[in-house]
């Protein structure tokens, strides 16, 4: 029976171990924490957004598209919800794709799955924080305790996360060591995580949230562009559409990048319809905006683009309304950073994927070595999509683990 170690005890950890234990390993689960799960215990606002319909290759961002193509033909979506059926956990998609489990708390997952730890055999030792990781002979010794305890086991998988959250545990403390084995570790950096900008020209609009389309701009390269919901808030702007391009700042240190949001991406038409139709007639023009946006949007563009709050269609000239239109289509923020790693979701960075092998999560650079999860340089948008490559590559890592 061949000893699998396993530093983490996250999503990607606890998968391993369950993986590895399932096939016949003796399995040791490490953590720092005093429970297991304590980061998935808090995923989607409490609620467990596990995974999600539109997983796949495309929604994600890594140094090798196939590397992400054969992980999850081996363990994709499907293969997560039949998993966690098995160990009692059930689960729905809303109406947009996002899986929740039916108890609509993330809490009752984590206890399904310590409960299957459990059953499993696996040795879980917590508040037990792994410093080091040596090769012995053909295994490895895991140093805990400042070197006081030293651990042989044949294979070891490295789940310890990267740095978002650090308050639960991930502060990127085995980074040093992959790299010292021969890794490279491009530097960590907030991902999922709201935007800073000067919004001063915004502050009407803290609090409101809508639909948008949202483009990085560097001058006039498009960094990235996603749709889906925005919220103005005091210091930038936040939800999953920013969000989600949150990993491209300072990606390769460029200065001068700006937000262009589009207010109407999806109704444009029907707001020309309406303002043709009521051509002639003395109609707040703040009303007939007001039909594709939040109340508050209206008079902060119009005061953007030079047009009284109360001024009537009858009122605003062709370039007047041409330039009302324009902050609608393209409105502008100069983006100056992100919130740190404590208000982030994911780290982007750590260790890129080509150095992983697709099919085993074993290092190419030291043998019998494993990664998962978030210590690789793997990047997903908001809904499931980072958990379920944590879930797919700890299955991954703790098979291939287990011999």
């Amino acid at each position: 029976m061949s000893t699998v170690g396993i530093v983490g005890a996250g999503p990607s950890g606890i998968m391993a171990a369950l993986q590895a234990a399932e096939r016949g390993a003796r399995v040791i689960l490490f953590d720092s924490n005093r429970t297991v799960g304590r980061k998935l215990a808090v995923t989607g606002n409490g609620r467990g957004n596990l995974t999600n319909a539109a997983v796949g290759v495309d929604a994600y961002h890594c140094a090798d598209r196939s590397f992400l193509e054969r992980a999850l033909s081996a363990f994709g979506r499907d293969d997560l919800l039949t998993y966690l059926r098995r160990v009692g956990v059930l689960t729905y998609a809303t109406h947009d794709g996002w899986y929740y489990p039916v108890s609509g708390s993330a809490a009752t997952v984590v206890e399904a799955l310590a409960t299957a730890l459990d059953a499993a055999g696996v040795e879980v030792r917590l508040l037990t924080k792994v410093d080091d990781l040596r090769p012995r002979g053909a295994g490895w010794e895991l140093w805990a305790g400042g070197g006081s305890s030293k651990i042989p086991v044949d294979r070891v998988v490295v789940a310890t996360g990267g740095m978002a959250a650090p308050a639960l545990g991930s502060k990127g403390s085995m980074f040093p060591v992959l790299e010292g084995l021969g890794h490279t570790v491009i530097p960590l950096r907030p991902a999922l995580v709201p935007l800073v900008g000067d919004v001063r020209h915004l502050h009407k609009l803290q609090g409101v949230r809508l639909d948008v389309r949202v483009r990085l701009l560097a001058g006039d390269e498009v960094l990235g562009e996603e749709f889906g919901n925005l919220m103005f808030t005091q210091s930038g702007l936040s939800g999953p559409a920013p969000m989600n391009l949150s990993y491209l700042v300072g990606s390769d240190g460029r200065k001068g990048l700006e937000a262009s949001i589009d207010l109407v991406p999806t109704h444009r038409h029907e707001l020309m319809q309406l303002l043709h139709e009521q051509q002639g007639r003395p109609v707040p023009l703040r009303v007939l905006l007001g039909s594709v946006v939040p109340p508050k949007v209206p008079p902060v563009i119009m005061e953007l683009a030079g047009v009284p709050r109360e001024a009537r269609l009858t009122e605003v000239d062709g370039e007047a309304l041409a330039r009302v239109l324009g902050h609608l289509r393209d409105l502008r923020v100069r983006v100056t950073g992100t919130r740190g790693f404590d208000q982030a979701q994911l780290s982007a960075g750590g260790v890129p994927v080509t150095e992983v092998d697709a099919d085993t999560m074993e290092s190419r650079k030291a043998r019998g070595l494993h990664l998962a999860g978030e210590v690789m340089d793997v990047v997903g948008p908001c809904g499931g999509f980072n958990l379920q490559f944590a879930f797919t590559s700890g299955a991954l890592a703790g098979r291939a683990a287990a011999g």
